[in-house]
């Protein structure tokens, strides 16, 4: 089962104004061939179809561990697609919908986004090409499994970098730098459970692509404060056997900060979710907010 917790992966800067054509590039991150949909996809049936996990288990426990990292990647990917086309409008119910408000909206890279979604998050790519079950891999296999993982993280890094070179709006290339350094995690301990299987030193291929996270602005604090060496367990009990494998005998890859390995209880510390505005113009006809908002308020007051 899973825990949801109110809170994205990390803080995410508010756009000082909407930016959809920025909000297309990070579909690409979401429901791309390396897309957060992808990475969920794959560990999350390979952890569901696992078989023999009390003799594997510190394989189905790295694998379900970074499953659930997963699923906050795809909110946080999502939630600054949201914040990249927070807008455009008037925010009060009087916009007059028949003077063309959005009438920009129209030539938009992702013009779709915003005529079906209001502009939200869909699990399509920056084409809105729909992200399908054929981008899941789950053969049976360990150690197939684990190498298609690999492949699928170094493809992932490339394409983050890719979409991080197109962007210069803080939010956008916030996510890329987050998602780069934990990434890197996740090939790190993909190479490191199959050396442990095979024998293979895979980890001299790394990184692969050789994305030098020390060049990227937005991936320094999260390297200065150690994320490059942990593996969140997301559970407050269990999957602690993946410190088989992402263990304190292990250490940074050559290129990032110098330190040990840690397997981290629960979650991280993350960040606020921030908030939407409401748009009126885009949904009407809409049925009278005051008394939504009234509703509303009255319920989570009765809540407290």
């Amino acid at each position: 089962m899973f825990m949801r917790i109110d809170r994205l992966l990390t803080e995410l800067p508010v756009p000082k104004a909407p930016s959809p054509n920025s909000a297309a590039a990070l579909q690409e991150l979401l429901g791309g061939k390396y897309g957060e949909m992808s990475t969920l996809g794959n560990y999350m049936f390979q952890s569901f179809n696992f078989r023999v996990k009390s003799k594997l288990r510190p394989f189905y426990s790295l694998v379900s561990s970074i499953f659930a990292e997963e699923l906050g990647h795809v909110e946080l990917v999502s939630t600054g697609v949201a914040l990249l086309n927070n807008g455009p409008g008037d925010p009060t119910p009087e916009v007059d919908v028949s003077a063309v408000p959005f009438e920009p909206m129209r030539d938009v890279r992702l013009a779709g986004s915003f005529f079906s979604n209001a502009g939200g998050a869909m699990p399509m790519n920056s084409n809105a090409a729909s992200w399908n079950m054929d981008m899941v891999t789950t053969t049976g296999n360990l150690i197939i499994d684990l190498l298609h993982n690999f492949h699928l993280e170094c493809g992932a890094r490339l394409h983050k970098l890719r979409v991080y070179e197109t962007l210069s709006d803080p939010t956008g290339r916030e996510v890329c730098g987050y998602l780069l350094v934990r990434g890197s995690v996740h090939a790190h301990a993909y190479a490191l459970a199959l050396k442990k299987l095979t024998g293979v030193n895979i980890e001299q291929m790394l990184p692969t692509p050789n994305i030098e996270l020390g060049r990227i602005p937005e991936c320094q604090k999260y390297l200065e404060e150690g994320s490059h060496r942990r593996l969140y367990r997301f559970s407050p009990d269990d999957y602690g056997e993946a410190g088989g494998i992402w263990s304190n005998d292990e250490v940074a890859l050559p290129g990032d900060p110098p330190g040990q390995l840690e397997i981290v209880d629960g979650p991280p510390e993350g960040g606020k979710i921030p908030e939407l505005d409401g748009n009126y113009g885009a949904f009407a006809p809409d049925y009278a907010p005051e008394e939504i908002f009234e509703v509303a308020t009255k319920l989570y007051q009765a809540s407290r």
